[in-house]
């Protein structure tokens, strides 16, 4: 846990040995802070050994991370005024802030978060989840760090012994609570199954709220979400005023202009024009033309100098050397290649060119020798391995461009990817390509007679640069033969390069500056260039300044990471000298961080001869090549002013000096004037290309001839970006000439000078404000990321989520850092950005170190990185996510309107033409029904009926997992065993009429034969599942509880089972000593009782049929003879049973319908009934369809999870059953018994998966029922139709159903929710859909819950204390209004009654029953109404690891658990997915998202999830989570 206090203190300790001594401030410090920048003041008052320790240490992080890269800002962030600090860079960038005002910034952010005293709560992660961290730095799943293990030891023991004590008492099952949320349904308060009492348990003066389980809720995961719920509490800032429009027709927020937002004041800009491009005399035609004069008449003048590993000098090619070999290649490539007839190339082809940044001299030939040769030279850069970042990407450039041949040298040819056959390997998304070794020994001189064609230059395409856009995809930008000698012409002349000169080069020379200036310009010139690789950078970073100093050179050509490393290394070299320098080319000038990269090279080798005149930065881009570049300027020449702009007004878009808070300042340099003969302008960067005012940010389009021409191969992306006619104000184009994108964004400031404060690619737009991600990147990396992350290895960017873009900060983390130091870290960051870029965070992750995808030079793909993200594959090992604070657009909550009465909302819907909400079955009392059966009231008179007139006639057959039948009843059989069974209790159990009697029984006839043997004693049978012999400790409790709640006299059960229930391992979890009277029914003599019991009336209780529902309550309720007989009844009309039909039966036979069917339907209609037990599959998995098959079965029923087993286990079986004759085109109905919603998912997979085992796609529907009446709803098709017609599916809008209402919509339709008929509605009950608080009846458009009226609705609740306000509530209400007369059950379900066009039995329009979702689990959210299922059937969309989903709420927030079926490193990849999916489909945020085990959500027998006990685990700290996060 986090403290304030712990966090000062450690702060205080690390910055101990740099705190200034004022009081001893000396004479030296004085003069040097005269001389030197105010800001470096504090610097030199530090004690000499401080200074010492301190460089040292940036020393040693320098040469400790050699993976460390990225384009990352890391200096001064906003007053850049300063000096030792640092910046970007593609490859490496450590960036050492010494005391920069960029971190006096963050820390005086972070100061303001000072009086909040932080304890945001820290994730819980497995010890064996992420081998990344050295084990001792995990918190143990079982431990809290604020907790001593005295305490701990107490709490255990507390709860130990409280549940000890309420496993005893029954009384403390039937009153237990489940712990209410204050998000729970609205009518939680009316509708509870079970006593809806909170009860405190006191001792002394502490009271401890109690979960349904018996574990206090103050446990370490509640003092989490309390941590969690205290952060959220904080004030936050205004939410931004933002226009949020769903696409039905609800405004949630309407637009309120903020009026303190800067607007731009200034007038329309006027296009600003470059000085004329000079005319030279001898200028040649064209580049090759230059390249042969000077192979000509200055052969042994030196073109390049290449060096080594060390730094040193390779080789030298000179002019004359350069032309000769370009002639022979091109001689080669264009006849030697192919054959006279046909050559593999022509003039015009694209050609890639593969060469490594450390063999400048073949890439130089290779380039030149495609000019000669006339074709067209793509420059890509070298394929490590086949899952490059970006390879796919530069696939597409190479297709795009037509490229089918690559030239490359000898040593990078071997050093490629290679087949196991030796061919080098077929890279992922490259088209095929012919690989051609330029080596000098492989090409043939020209014949005497071939002379390569020398053109003027003209608009043909000359060569080809690749540029990677914001999303990643890579095009290839053509450049013209005119625009690449205009463009040397405009270099030439604005950087007064002179025939002979030196240029030191350390850019990557196949694109940007690195080629033009490197490559192209230096030819044109004569130059002599000596070119420094990235390797030798590594090895040594003063190599560049080295070579300056050796060859005198007049013009260098860096970037800021090289400016960085040189001043940190500079200490090796004291002989140094750069006064050679006229010019130092910052090829990145353009980046706003770069100023401190300059001031602080300037500060230290001004000593050495650098003077601030030499200093060029340059603003590029591929499209317009050079944009703008500071002239060089003579000496004593007054330096242009820097501009200190305001960062709130950068994020509106307008230009304004910042006066007043030097922590939210950006200070930038400017890049010179417009090149020679261009002209400029700003545009706006949304939208047309409206000009800009002048002091407004926009995107600088530029119109010269030197530039790229088009994008290649793709004119339609090319016209939007080369052919930009900008307009004025009203509209009107300002002329007709074509404007070029650049993609940078920036202003011309005074005198015309060109400010650039960042680029589109990195713009990050939230919120209707602009932040720029290379701003953001400099205050996360201030906020003293040493122990932590890379600084070089952080990416920034935004994702859609919730209609706007939401900031995502992805870094490395170091192997060495600890889980608290990794999580204090990200949580400061998070306050930093906030308060300097008033824009929140979405997501914080840190990942592995080495393990972000690398651009070729070793820089982060930011694109591929947010595709990782995207797809949960970036594997995290630590992350916090921010919904709570960023998130400000979702829609407004709803406000109930108060004073509103049923009578009302009736009156207005019969107003609106609407029906009342109602349906029925066919009347029961009308059917003529011949069967004898019906003359008997009671089941147990039924079967003694039957076992006198039919006795050999089969009711039961129980299959084994091999499709045997091991056991069968004949009517006579089963009442003889019922017999035995009775003698059985009335002797040995000493049973009174009346008494509960436990019936304890796997699967089969002996449960049957017990219930009918316990109806013939007078006794009132229990069903309950037997506990499993493996898993004693979790289902025996539950097997006592019912015992005890039940009050049972005796159980019957198997002698096994007797024997487990008296073992060593059942007494380790329940106390076996007082278990009441065990009679083990195996082996009875033969004996009959004296007489069979008849009850005196039909009202009375026939059976009590106990369940745990979803939320966790265990509801038991009485079922009366009367209801059974009326229950069977309307069964056997619904399914056309008789005594020649055969059904099967596959679900477990413990409660409600599923009970009906296995013991009692039978033995009333005379049917028989094949009886699979569920856990027969677990061995055989086709056992139930190999059955339907053999025994030609019409109807059959299942439960979910029987149904979900066969779809996923045979699944790809369905060729191997149906070659062992499996046919199911017998099956006429398979009806799925449920209390819930119908799972149209899983009904339509199993349909489509068995179709072709003959299943029809009608055969497959439902049933309903719940507790207070067990069957509702049944389908099942007949041949006559009298069951009614097929189910019909609608779709419905998920934010109407929030609302309480019911639109239809189209299939497909945004926000659409399929939901499928829950059966047709059984022969004598009445369903109306009620309003569950005011109790009046809705129309039906209306949802609410769902009354029944029927003669087989249960008695009531089975209590000990007969709380008669809860049956009256539940079993016998009245509505408020309308017909107040009849009495009603209330199912606690969610549901609506729809009209169909389809016709029922009678003829008449058929009214369709809708269930929507058990009430007590809705959560009530934003005043808005969940269903559960619905969000877990997004969540599990999310991922292909999901196994499963659950969710509940706990304190108003939304807690999602998932169980993780994939690897482990897997786990943190979910909670942005989670969170993200939420947000998107039911517009909430998530507050805690649980990654678990697969089977940890535990589900009922009826294949329902438990969420309700999932909760009090995950309270309780029982889950064992994978991780847990608690998103702010």
């Amino acid at each position: 846990d986090i403290t304030q206090k712990g966090y000062e203190k450690k702060r205080a300790k690390l910055l101990a040995p740099f705190v200034p001594q004022t009081q001893s401030k000396s004479h030296h410090a004085d003069f040097l802070s005269a001389y030197f920048h105010p800001s470096l003041s504090f610097f030199f008052c530090m004690p000499h050994n401080a200074i010492v320790t301190l460089i040292n240490h940036c020393l040693v992080t320098l040469l400790d991370v050699s993976s460390a890269s990225c384009y990352v800002p890391v200096c001064n962030c906003f007053s850049l005024r300063l000096t030792f600090c640092t910046l970007f860079s593609p490859l490496i960038v450590l960036c050492i802030l010494l005391l920069d005002i960029h971190t006096e910034a963050v820390q005086a952010a972070l100061a303001r978060h000072k009086e909040e005293k932080m304890a945001l709560p820290m994730p819980t992660k497995r010890r064996s989840a992420f081998v990344q961290s050295p084990a001792e730095n995990c918190t143990p799943p079982g431990g809290s760090s604020s907790e001593d293990e005295g305490s701990l030891r107490r709490r255990q023991a507390a709860i130990s012994a409280m549940l000890a004590q309420n496993l005893q008492s029954p009384e403390y099952w039937i009153n237990r609570s489940v712990q209410s949320s204050s998000t729970s349904s609205s009518a939680s308060s009316t509708l509870s199954h079970g006593d809806g009492k909170t009860h405190n348990h006191s001792q002394g003066q502490t009271s401890v709220i109690f979960l349904s389980t018996g574990v206090p809720a103050h446990s370490r995961v509640s003092t989490k979400i309390q941590q969690l719920l205290n952060t959220l509490k904080r004030p936050k800032r205004p939410p931004l005023s933002e226009f949020f429009l769903d696409d039905f027709e609800e405004i949630v927020e309407v637009p309120q202009p903020d009026p303190n937002t800067p607007r731009p004041e200034g007038r329309q800009m006027i296009p600003v024009k470059g000085e004329p491009l000079g005319v030279v005399s001898n200028w040649p035609p064209a580049l090759q033309a230059a390249l042969a004069r000077w192979g000509a008449t200055q052969a042994k003048s030196p073109a390049l100098t290449a060096l080594d590993i060390t730094g040193k000098p390779l080789y030298t090619l000179t002019y004359g050397k350069l032309w000769s070999r370009s002639l022979k290649l091109a001689y080669t490539l264009l006849n030697k290649l192919g054959t006279k007839n046909e050559p593999v190339l022509k003039p015009g082809d694209r050609v890639a060119l593969v060469y490594p940044n450390s063999d400048p001299g073949m890439f130089w030939v290779a380039f030149y020798g495609c000019l000669l040769a006339e074709v067209i030279p793509v420059p890509i850069e070298v394929p490590l391995s086949r899952k490059d970042a970006g390879s796919q990407q530069i696939g597409f450039l190479l297709g795009s461009c037509g490229v089918g041949l690559a030239l490359t040298s000898e040593v990078c040819l071997k050093g490629l990817p290679k087949t196991q056959n030796g061919e080098i390997m077929q890279f992922k998304g490259w088209p095929l390509l012919k690989w051609v070794v330029t080596d000098t020994k492989y090409l043939t001189k020209p014949s005497k007679d071939w002379q390569p064609h020398l053109p003027t230059a003209n608009t043909d395409t000359a060569y080809i640069e690749y540029k990677a856009s914001k999303e990643g995809t890579v095009m290839g930008v053509a450049v013209s033969k005119i625009s690449m000698l205009t463009h040397c012409q405009a270099l030439t002349q604005a950087c007064n390069y002179c025939e002979g000169e030196t240029l030191v080069n350390v850019l990557d020379f196949k694109k940007d500056s690195g080629l033009w200036h490197g490559v192209l310009t230096s030819v044109m010139n004569r130059i002599h260039t000596i070119s420094v690789p990235y390797s030798v950078m590594k090895a040594c970073p003063l190599s560049w300044v080295q070579r300056v100093h050796v060859h005198k050179a007049r013009v260098a050509l860096v970037k800021c990471r090289d400016l960085h490393w040189a001043m940190m290394a500079h200490r090796d070299q004291k002989d140094t000298n750069l006064s050679s320098l006229r010019m130092l080319i910052v090829a990145d000038g353009a980046n706003p961080w770069s100023v401190s990269s300059c001031d602080a090279f300037l500060n230290v080798f001004q000593s050495h001869g650098l003077t601030p005149e030499m200093i060029c930065p340059c603003a590029s881009s591929p499209e317009a090549m050079t944009v703008a570049i500071r002239r060089p300027g003579a000496q004593g020449t007054p330096l242009p002013a820097r501009a200190v702009l305001s960062m709130a007004g950068l994020s509106h878009g307008v230009i304004r000096v910042n006066t007043e808070d030097k922590n939210s300042a950006l200070t930038v340099q400017d890049v010179g004037h417009v090149m020679p003969g261009a002209l400029m302008c700003i545009v706006k960067p949304d939208g047309p290309p409206m000009l800009c005012k002048t002091d407004e940010i926009g995107e600088i389009v530029l119109n010269s001839r030197a530039g790229g021409t088009m994008y290649y191969g793709l004119p339609g992306v090319t016209k939007n970006t080369f052919e930009v006619i900008p307009v004025n104000s009203g509209g009107t184009p300002i002329g007709d000439v074509p404007f070029k994108r650049t993609g940078l964004l920036g202003f011309v400031g005074p005198g015309s000078l060109v400010f650039v404060v960042g680029k589109i690619e990195g713009l990050l737009s939230v919120s209707g404000r602009r932040h720029n991600a290379d701003d953001l990147v400099a205050t996360a990396l201030a906020v003293e990321p040493v122990k932590t992350i890379y600084r070089g290895r952080i990416a920034v960017f935004s994702v859609t989520v919730f209609y706007d873009e939401r900031v995502v900060i992805v870094a490395e983390q170091r192997p060495d850092a600890n889980e608290e130091d990794s999580f204090q870290w990200m949580s400061r960051v998070l306050q930093a950005i906030d308060s300097i870029h008033q824009v929140g965070l979405y997501c914080l992750a840190l990942v592995p170190a080495n393990t972000l995808p690398k651009t070729p030079l070793g820089g982060i793909h930011v694109s591929e990185t947010k595709q990782h993200f995207l797809e949960g594959s970036l594997h995290p090992c630590n992350i916090l996510m921010c919904p709570h604070t960023c998130v400000t657009n979702l829609p407004k909550p709803r406000q109930k309107q108060p004073g509103i009465g049923p009578a009302s909302i009736m009156v207005g819907n019969l107003v609106a033409g609407k029906r009342i909400a109602q349906a029925s079955g066919r009347d029961l009392g009308l059917i003529d029904d011949q069967e004898q059966s019906r003359k008997h009231q009671f089941l147990s008179e039924a079967l003694q009926w039957r076992a006198q007139t039919d006795p050999d006639q089969v009711l039961y057959m129980l299959l084994n997992a091999k499709g045997v039948a091991v056991s069968t009843a004949t009517c006579s059989q089963l009442h003889k065993r019922a017999e035995k069974i009775t003698a059985a209790l009335l002797e040995r159990g000493g049973i009174n009429t009346g008494d509960n009697v436990v019936l304890l029984y796997p699967p089969g006839i002996d449960l049957i034969a017990s219930f009918y043997g316990c109806l013939y004693a007078g006794c009132i049978p229990v069903t309950v599942r037997p506990p499993h012999p493996q898993n004693l400790a979790a289902t025996l409790p539950t097997v006592r509880m019912i015992i005890d709640v039940s009050k049972a006299a005796c159980i019957l059960t198997t002698q096994t089972l007797m024997k487990i229930l008296r073992s060593k391992e059942a007494a380790g979890c329940v106390n076996v000593k007082t278990w009441p009277n065990i009679i083990d029914t195996d082996d009875l003599p033969r004996k009959r009782p004296s007489n069979i019991y008849k009850p005196p009336t039909a009202e009375m209780l026939a059976y009590l049929d106990f369940s745990v529902s979803t939320t966790g309550m265990l509801t038991g309720v009485k079922i009366s003879h009367s209801a059974v007989n009326a229950l069977c009844r309307s069964i056997k009309l619904q399914c056309e049973l008789y005594s020649s039909r055969q059904i099967a039966i596959c679900m477990d036979p413990y409660c409600g319908l599923g009970f009906v069917l296995w013991c009692m339907s039978s033995v009333y209609s005379g049917h028989q009934s094949i009886l699979i037990p569920p856990m027969e599959l677990e061995t055989s998995l086709p056992l139930w369809l190999s059955t339907l098959s053999q025994y030609k079965i019409r109807d059959t029923f299942c439960s979910y999870s029987v149904m979900e087993l066969c779809t996923k286990g045979l699944g790809t079986q369905t060729e191997a059953l149906k070659a062992r004759g499996v046919n199911l085109s017998c099956v006429r109905s398979c009806v799925v018994i449920a209390e819930e919603r119908p799972r149209l998912a899983l009904t339509q997979s199993f349909s489509k998966l068995f179709k072709d085992l003959g299943l029809s796609p009608r055969a497959v529907s439902t049933a309903f029922g719940a507790r207070v009446n067990l069957a509702i709803c049944l389908q099942v098709g007949a041949k006559n139709g009298t069951a009614g017609p097929d189910p019909s599916t609608v779709y419905v809008d998920m934010k109407s159903l929030r609302h309480d209402r019911v639109r239809l919509v189209e299939r497909g339709a945004p926000q659409s929710l399929p939901l499928m008929e829950s059966g047709t509605i059984l022969p004598g009950v009445r369903v109306i859909i009620v309003n569950p608080e005011t109790r009046g009846p809705l129309g039906d458009s209306h949802l609410g819950e769902i009354w029944v009226n029927s003669p087989h609705n249960a008695s009531g609740y089975y209590t000990i204390y007969g709380e008669e306000s809860l049956q009256g509530d539940h079993f016998n209400t009245r509505l408020s209004f309308g017909d107040t007369e009849t009495l009603w059950a209330r199912t606690g379900y969610l549901g609506f009654v729809r009209r169909t066009e389809l016709l029922d039995a009678r003829g008449d329009r058929h009214d369709a029953l809708f269930v929507v979702g058990s009430l007590d689990e809705t959560l009530e959210l934003r005043g808005l109404r969940y269903h559960p299922i619905d969000i877990e059937t997004s969540v599990s969309r999310a991922h292909r690891s999901i196994a499963e989903s659950a969710v509940f709420t706990w304190t108003n927030l939304l807690v999602v658990v998932v169980e993780l079926s994939g690897s482990e490193q897997e786990a943190l990849d979910l909670v942005p997915l989670v969170t993200n999916v939420v947000l998107k489909e039911h517009h909430l945020i998530v507050g805690v998202v649980v990654i678990v085990d697969p089977g940890v959500i535990p589900i009922n027998s009826r294949g329902e999830k438990q969420r309700m006990h999932l909760r009090d685990s995950f309270l309780a700290d029982q889950l064992d989570p994978i991780y847990v996060a608690y998103n702010m």
